[in-house]
């Protein structure tokens, strides 16, 4: 596949992500639905930082988005664990969008290097692989979304 086609193709299901949940009331993007451990908030926080770590921890780059969000929305977390004032909406919609930007800019014409952490979960050996399995876990949490989105109409 070709390098800008994946990243349009983030870039387009992130937007498509986007509008949908800028569309839920305020008073609702933190309810956690009945049969779910997480709420649409932390589902975004989710998606920036699960990206940070397959694209850019993987690859030897530094993470892309600050510490805190590990404790907030890394793998194994809830809202009804966290202590503190997660990041808010607003900031995760944007850093959303600028980090589309980021992983075209950080990556183009490098998506067949080799990755720096060679143990990971998904066995990728290349910024390639490790992009595709990022699409997949951003279309799986959109699904997510989505079946989320339809509860708490």
């Amino acid at each position: 596949m070709r390098d800008a086609y994946l990243f349009a193709l983030m870039e387009k299901n992130r937007n498509t992500i986007i509008s949908k949940v800028e569309q839920l009331p305020e008073d609702k993007r933190t309810l956690v639905p009945q049969g779910f451990n997480n709420n649409i908030h932390w589902q975004l926080g989710h998606l920036l930082t699960v990206t940070s770590g397959i694209l850019f921890r993987f690859a030897g780059k530094d993470a892309v988005v600050p510490e805190n969000y590990q404790s907030f929305f890394g793998n194994g977390t809830k809202p009804a664990d966290w202590n503190g004032e997660p990041p808010a909406w607003d900031t995760l919609i944007q850093e959303l969008t600028a980090q589309c930007k980021l992983v075209a800019d950080t990556f183009e014409g490098k998506l067949d290097e080799p990755l720096a952490v060679k143990e990971n979960f998904a066995k990728a050996e290349t910024v390639r692989e490790a992009f595709i399995v990022n699409l997949g876990h951003e279309n799986y949490h959109y699904g997510m979304i989505n079946a989320m989105l339809r509860v708490l109409a």
